[in-house]
């Protein structure tokens, strides 16, 4: 008893705490409709198991044959069975009951949304059905029609057992005997089973729309539509009279008739679902396959490119040219200059150097990519915030540091995604403890991170001690600033009850016993922002990539959602965790991978200091999110409620632009014919940065740029596309080139008209433009290049390659990759150093963008890009370049007061010379190269200060 009760315990604290969780985050209802709705299905699966077989055990029993002479073996049977027959005939059927209520219960979602099913409008070509019949009715009834034949066949087994040990059934030799009872309620039942497998097969001809298994297509072919539906609707008809058969037989008491018709339909199944069908594709599809089956597949892919929401792809023929020639820029000017040369992949450990501080601080592996207006202009940024790692606490990893005193991250760091300082690093446009820049004040403590800890306790009575370490400086001479948390974060520890259960939710005694937890303390958990809104939209699947702004004074975390199905008619079936796997995107585990149906239905908030979660209806269009809005009401906000500065930062999500792209590889094709023949399939081609023996795709990069058609550069995503390998002799060169327009508004509220635009660019056949593992091969291959890399690898560096980014520009596409040295010691950190180019066959290696388009397209580029050498300040720290330093418009280079006159630029130029005299005796190649860029950035002063 006492372990029971403890069991229970245990089991209402972590209900109780989930209520807290949910009430205190305001979703309470989206629980309590999870709840209820599991508890209802619970009970009906409950129900309608147990009943139905505990009514074939008592039928069986009851009218049993009262003296029946049974054999020796099933007179002993009886005597075992016997004392627990009574336990056994209401044991069994519970058992099974909760089994049933277990696996019903979890379905819970698929019956809510048939209750609250919406129409989508369209219809599917071959039924001529509301599309809605398959995302909803067809799923709902097919797991009706398989719960039922679960239960009738349970329910027949119990029949016969029962009805064998009390003699109702025997057999002698080659003789069966069955009493009336026994056969009526035998025959019934096999009726029952046999009706309800009538339906299933009827339903059977609706779900050749969405199968794709072993055929050219997903959705009915030519065979499907001519031979597997007719004779599946055939089949249901015969199912339905052999059911018939069977309540005949048991009012005239012989089975001739049921066992002619059950072998007549196993012979139909076998000829009519197999067989027939195979010869109608085998003699009449296979010798005219493109012809017969054009219709189908004209339908697959209408279905499909509706489906993955690329039906609307602007396509364009792009005679892209590959020779540079002198001037070929001056129209993409402004892309140029937004041109990204920090790589995102690549500069995690650089920001740890620079801008972690602390060991109990930490960056991502890949940072994110986002955008600020900054005096006017709107700069692409490299971006992260500084959140906690409580392993570098060390020996001092104590429960009461862990769980009181580092409780949050502080600040958002964010570097120009065009600028590098004349070292190579980053250009930080917001940076420091505390935080400093061009974002303005905002709220920098981040307790909800990805990598914030499992639980934490906050706040405190006011006035009273603050545990909280902000951060590792303060005001006259403290090493350190605490603070208290006073938002609405978490579960409230006002009483001892709410301790205890706590407490025992994360089998820790200190939760209880700790005099750091108050009356007034909150305990923060499930601080992840995506599984915060997996929690609040249990229907979404979450983007792979929530990232950080700084939207309305405060750091929020801006979360992609998505409504999918794996039941749109004719559409094709893609497994979304190998799709959107890439360099930066390990294989991630989705609770339904293959999907048929995806829509970017959703966009949430998380505030970073307190948790909040917000639920905007991004495509209110959408027929599942109308349907889940019926079920959760209340819980999503119209667009129109989202302030102008989130708008700004909204943009449009990776992962299913991934999605997309797989989709387009193939269906970017329209033509049934030329569809069939596959001549013109594409693929994503893999990273060319990637080690060889671990090959990913390459991932869609975000960047400032102008497509053909645009009016002005914005906000993108792009990738391209290579031919489908054919063998050993493909090719690696560029077919296609896609880009969608991501930029969501602006800060003064206006949606842009051009948001989720797909633009695809289609490059001639009869030319060839290099692919990105092409161009990669080039860099490498080149003599000039070649040997400067050889060079920058000598001694203790090492060279790595950055992100290879492709824009089209100046009548033809242009290839860009930073390239970074990074020394081989323990506290060493990736230094950008030099840009490699190329266009066309011709490839430029230099120290600046500028400079190697100027090499690239013969001294006269015609664009300004925005690869700045900014100067580093005392103690390493590159200055707020909005603050002072401005680019040159003709040369890309700042152009600075001069402070210290020619003197001191004299004097700069010395110690950067004596600098790269004793680097390279070392042999220290990248201390090599900041000293020589030290040194040019000073006799251009001197130059300066001399003409002035």
């Amino acid at each position: 008893m006492v372990v029971a009760l403890a069991i229970a315990f245990f089991a209402f604290s972590n209900l109780y705490t989930e209520i807290l969780w949910y009430d205190q985050v305001g979703f309470v209802d989206v629980l309590t409709t999870q709840w209820a709705a599991g508890g209802v299905m619970f009970l009906v699966g409950f129900v309608a198991m147990a009943v139905p077989v505990w009514a074939s055990i008592e039928i069986a029993f009851r009218w049993r044959p009262v003296y029946a002479k049974l054999n020796s073996q099933l007179d002993r049977y009886q005597q075992v069975v016997e004392p627990l027959r009574r336990l056994a005939s209401i044991g069994i059927p519970v058992m099974l009951g909760i089994f049933a209520g277990v696996a019903t219960a979890s379905r819970w979602q698929l019956t809510l949304m048939w209750l609250n099913r919406t129409p989508t409008g369209q219809t599917d070509p071959q039924f001529g059905l509301d599309i809605s019949f398959f995302l909803y009715d067809l799923p709902f009834f097919r797991g009706v029609v398989g719960f039922a034949s679960a239960v009738i066949l349970v329910a027949g087994i119990a029949a016969l057992a029962t009805s064998y040990l009390y003699g109702a059934i025997r057999v002698a030799g080659r003789e069966v005997r069955i009493s009336k009872t026994a056969r009526i309620q035998i025959a019934v039942l096999a009726a029952l089973y046999l009706a309800v497998q009538a339906a299933s097969i009827w339903l059977d001809q609706y779900s050749t729309v969405t199968n794709g298994t072993g055929k050219l297509i997903t959705g009915a072919t030519y065979a499907d539509v001519n031979g597997t539906i007719p004779g599946l609707s055939i089949l249901a008809g015969i199912a339905g009279i052999v059911a018939v058969l069977f309540i005949v037989a048991a009012v005239i008491g012989r089975w001739r008739l049921p066992i002619i018709g059950t072998v007549l339909l196993i012979v139909s199944s076998l000829i009519l679902g197999s067989l027939y069908p195979w010869v109608v594709q085998r003699f009449q599809v296979d010798p005219s396959e493109r012809s017969l089956e054009s219709e189908y597949i004209q339908r697959n892919i209408d279905s499909t490119r509706d489906a993955y929401g690329v039906s609307g792809v602007e396509e364009t023929e792009y005679d892209a040219t590959t020779d540079a020639t002198a001037g070929a820029l001056r129209q993409d000017a402004v892309t140029t200059a937004n041109i990204r040369i920090i790589d995102p992949a690549l500069v995690s450990d650089t920001y740890k150097q620079l801008e972690q501080f602390r060991q109990y601080y930490q960056f991502p592996q890949y940072l994110d990519v986002d955008r600020y207006n900054i005096n006017g202009t709107v700069q692409d940024a490299v971006t992260t915030v500084r959140d906690l790692n409580l392993e570098g606490l060390g020996t001092s990893n104590t429960w009461y540091n862990q769980h009181i005193v580092y409780t949050h991250g502080y600040g958002l760091v964010a570097a120009f995604g065009n600028q590098r300082s004349v070292d190579g690093q980053p250009v930080f446009l917001e940076s420091g403890i505390p935080t400093t820049g061009s974002l303005g004040q905002y709220e920098p403590r981040v307790y909800f991170g990805e990598t914030s800890p499992d639980y934490s306790i906050v706040g405190g009575p006011e006035g009273g001690p603050k545990n909280e370490l902000d951060y590792p400086s303060g005001e006259e001479g403290a090493q350190q600033t605490y603070t208290t948390f006073t938002g609405d974060g978490g579960p409230k520890l006002d009483n001892v009850f709410n301790k205890l259960v706590y407490a025992l939710k994360f089998q820790s005694e200190q939760i209880f016993l700790s005099d750091g937890v108050t009356d007034q303390s909150q305990i923060l958990y499930d601080r992840d922002p995506a599984k915060r809104v997996s929690k609040v939209a249990p229907y979404l699947t979450i983007d792979s990539d929530p990232y950080a702004s700084v939207v309305d004074g405060k750091v929020v975390w801006i979360v992609d959602g998505y409504t999918t199905s794996a039941n749109y008619p004719y559409s094709r079936t893609e497994s979304l965790s190998d799709v959107i796997a890439d360099t930066y995107q390990p294989k991630p585990a989705f609770a339904v991978d293959d999907i048929n149906y995806i829509r970017n239905s959703v966009k949430a908030t998380v505030d970073a200091y307190d948790g909040k979660v917000t639920l905007y209806a991004w495509d209110e269009t959408d027929p599942l999110l109308k349907t889940w809005q019926k079920i959760f009401p209340s819980t999503l906000k119209p667009m129109s409620d989202m302030s102008g500065d989130l708008l700004s930062h909204v943009r449009y999500p990776a992962d299913l632009f991934k999605v997309q792209r797989a989709i387009l590889g193939e269906y970017h094709v329209t033509d049934a014919g030329s569809f069939y023949s596959k001549q013109d399939a594409w693929t994503t081609p893999n990273d060319p940065t990637a080690p060889s023996e671990s090959p990913s795709l390459q991932p869609p990069y975000y960047l400032t740029l102008q497509m053909p058609g645009q009016q002005a550069p914005s906000y993108s995503l792009y990738s391209t596309f290579i031919p489908v390998s054919t063998g050993e002799g493909s090719r690696n060169v560029l077919n296609g080139y896609l880009a969608v327009d991501s930029n969501a508004g602006s800060e003064d509220g206006k949606v842009s008209p051009d948001y989720g635009k797909l633009r695809l660019l289609t490059l001639p056949k009869d030319d060839t433009v290099p692919g990105p593992g092409q161009v990669q091969n080039n860099f490498t291959t080149d003599p000039t290049v070649s040997q400067a890399l050889n060079l920058l690898r000598q001694g203790e560096t090492q060279v790595k390659s950055g992100n290879l980014l492709t824009l089209p520009v100046g009548g033809g596409l242009l290839y860009v990759q930073p390239v970074y040295v990074q020394s081989k010691g323990g506290t060493s950190y990736p230094l950008l150093q030099k840009i490699l180019v190329a266009f066309g066959d011709k490839i430029a290696f230099e120290d600046t963008l500028d400079a190697a388009l100027d090499e690239l397209f013969g001294g006269d580029s015609g664009a300004v890009a925005g690869d700045e050498s900014v100067p580093v300040t005392d103690g390493g720290q590159t200055p707020d370049n909005s603050a002072g330093t401005q680019p040159d418009a003709g040369t890309g280079t700042p152009t600075t007061p001069d402070t210290g006159g020619l003197t001191q630029a004299l004097k700069d130029a010395k110690a950067a010379l004596d600098e790269r005299d004793t680097a390279m005796k070392a042999g220290d190649w990248a201390a090599y190269g900041a000293a020589d860029a030290k040194l040019k950035a000073a006799l251009d002063r001197a130059l300066s200060a001399q003409g002035q």
